[in-house]
């Protein structure tokens, strides 16, 4: 039997318990240096972590700005209300907890089809409404089964209002939740930190071109949360700022007058003072509410607007290009006398037509207008004058005159979305087809543009805007819809000064030509029947456009579908020798302009110099004392 040495089994045993005890003292170290690593070099940002997970930064939505007319009556305002919400990643089974809310408080199936289209369109860590304005009775019984609906909670909010319905509904807009296209304009400015919390904006009119006015400055509360992320209590907060309220130069009653006198009947109005290019009414009509938008418009609803064929949802005042008719023959003899292609007392014979090729352009008076000189042209409308007129001025000289009026142009105006329209070309026709055959200016085409006829098709404003000008002895202003923004914390006002466009090299003596001539449409020729017993001097000039060529035959209203039928035009300028108000009226397929616009006209500018309503119309549009009253 052998024996270990006992000395040899103590070192290997002290060995043993060395390199443990090493490795031991090696996790310590390492142990140590962690502990130092986290709780001195790292205390700072681990701090800040344990500060963010015990403090949450909890956005507050500004009040929005308000919309005011010119006398102070407002258009567009806000007020709360509360709202119940889902947060859909925090709920099992989204339907049936909306079946489940159901039993007791009223969720119809426009609202479940809303919330499934903001479903689609939002995060699932989104809070989405699934009703809004509750009533106090709801809110109690949600907040006594609330524990049966986790994910689900009552918010207070805050919401857009339009008390007045439809009215105006172009010029103000309406606002929307906040979409990706949206998203990129808050980023173009770098303003993200300022709509978080922000569900809504500003989608057309004045909502969407004054949008970073009115929003205001997003506030914020620091809120301390337990494990669980449940508030506890506030640490700070921050109030919001709200936004900038915009005074506009609409005058209120003058839009009422001027929407009720279209009746059932589509179209578009336009009035501007011409020393400042202030807008004193916008029309266009049928419109539409724009409250549908502010929760978020059902699928059916949207369909119904977007699909009717009296498109309510079209901005025909900006966005409706007409042919001029008759109205562009003022501007027309104003261009001859200016480029010296013809002089007031210069006349022609009109047999009622004019032959150019193989082609008769005729006039709408049979047998014609026999000796007619530049007042009369513009007083009985004579056609055959501006047919034999257009030829000799050429288009190219027809296209740069009114170009430099605005035809063809947008006019800048403070609602984004404006159209060019068409001021025809050479150079136009040439862009504008692709066939070389097509490209190709016929000398023929002129002929027709001369009485606001053929390829020409302007809008509304710039037709109004032109006649401002002209009322305004040349100087052009930009049409603007907002007078002055008020800052809603100093209450200081920044007024949006007039903006002279330019001063076009036009001679007086001219002008006063054309404003004579005027003068006697509504004394003496198409217009007097609308201005009959007026107890002020107004200019004016009816027009009538074709929706599509007769070739030849005879026009017959009756015997057409409404939408064939002629467009009805008139624009004016009152009192004639130091004009407050120019304007521009179109009855879509109302036929005549003398018939169909020209009284709309007489009622607007009654009003507005006068202080005369319509006979039948109340002082105070009754939706407004409602509103008041609300």
């Amino acid at each position: 039997m052998e024996f270990k040495n006992p000395q040899e089994g103590l070192e290997q045993f002290s060995r043993r318990v060395t390199i443990v005890g090493g490795l031991v003292l090696v996790c310590f170290l390492l142990l140590f240096a962690r502990f130092v690593w986290l709780q001195i070099i790292q205390h700072d940002y681990y701090r800040t972590r344990a500060e963010e997970n015990r403090i949450s930064l909890v956005p507050i939505t500004p009040n929005r700005g308000l919309i005011v007319d010119r006398n102070g009556e407002i258009l567009a305002r806000n007020y709360s209300a509360y709202t119940l919400e889902i947060t859909p990643n925090q709920v099992n089974d989204v339907e049936a907890t909306i079946d489940g809310l159901a039993e007791f408080i009223d969720i119809e199936t426009k609202d479940r089809r809303r919330f499934k289209k903001l479903m689609e369109e939002s995060k699932r860590f989104d809070s989405l409404p699934i009703r809004t304005r509750l009533t106090d009775a709801e809110v109690a019984k949600f907040i006594a089964r609330r524990f049966r609906f986790p994910g689900v909670e009552i918010k207070a909010r805050l919401f857009r209002q339009y008390p007045r319905g439809a009215f105006a509904s172009h010029v103000l807009g309406y606002i929307g939740r906040i979409t990706e296209r949206d998203i990129g304009r808050i980023e173009e400015i770098e303003a993200e930190a300022n709509y978080r919390g922000t569900d809504h904006f500003g989608k057309t009119g004045l909502e969407q071109h004054y949008e970073f006015e009115l929003h205001g400055k997003s506030g914020f509360e620091q809120v301390e949360v337990d494990a669980g992320g449940r508030p506890v209590r506030t640490l700070a907060r921050t109030a919001p700022i709200p936004g900038n309220n915009l005074t506009l130069t609409l005058d209120s009653k003058l839009q009422s007058i001027a929407e009720e006198a279209f009746g059932d009947r589509k179209g578009a109005l336009v009035a501007i003072e011409p020393s400042t290019g202030g807008i004193l009414a916008l029309v266009s009509v049928p419109n539409y509410d724009p409250n549908q938008f502010v929760d978020g418009i059902t699928t059916i609803d949207w369909q119904a607007l977007n699909e009717s064929p009296q498109k309510p949802m079209v901005n025909r005042a900006l966005n409706g290009a007409y042919p001029p008719g008759s109205t562009f023959k003022p501007f027309m003899a104003l261009g001859a006398l200016t480029l010296g292609k013809r002089r007031p007392e210069q006349a022609i014979s009109d047999p009622g037509f004019f032959n150019f090729g193989d082609h008769t352009f005729r006039d709408d008076k049979k047998g014609g207008h026999g000796m007619v000189d530049m007042y009369k042209s513009i007083v009985e409308s004579c056609d055959t004058y501006y047919y034999l007129l257009a030829n000799d001025m050429g288009i190219d000289n027809i296209a740069s005159f009114m170009g430099s009026l605005g035809f063809g142009s947008r006019t800048g105006i403070d609602i984004d979305g404006e159209s060019e329209g068409t001021l025809p070309s050479p150079a136009w026709k040439k862009k504008r087809f692709k066939k070389p055959e097509q490209q190709k200016w016929y000398a023929g085409e002129t002929i027709s543009i001369g009485i606001g006829q053929g390829y020409n098709a302007y809008t509304p404003i710039q037709l109004a805007q032109a006649t401002a000008t002209l009322a305004n002895n040349g100087v052009m202003f930009r049409p603007h819809l907002v007078k002055h923004i008020t800052d809603t914390r100093t209450g200081g006002q920044r007024l949006i000064e007039p903006e002279p466009l330019k001063s076009l090299l036009l001679k007086q003596a001219h002008i006063d030509v054309i404003k004579h001539a005027m003068v006697g449409v509504n004394k003496e020729g198409t217009g007097a029947r609308a201005f009959a017993g007026a107890e002020y001097v107004s200019a004016g000039k009816t027009g009538t456009a074709q929706v599509f060529s007769l070739k030849g035959a005879d026009y017959k209203a009756h015997a057409l579908k409404q939408e064939l039928r002629d467009h009805a035009l008139f624009i004016a300028f009152a009192p004639a020798d130091d004009p407050r108000i120019a304007l521009a009226v179109l009855v879509e397929n109302g036929g005549f302009g003398a018939q169909a616009a020209a009284p709309i006209a007489r009622q607007i500018i009654d009003y507005y110099l006068l202080g005369k309503f319509p006979q039948g119309a109340a002082p105070t549009d009754e939706a407004a004392k409602e509103a008041d009253e609300e």
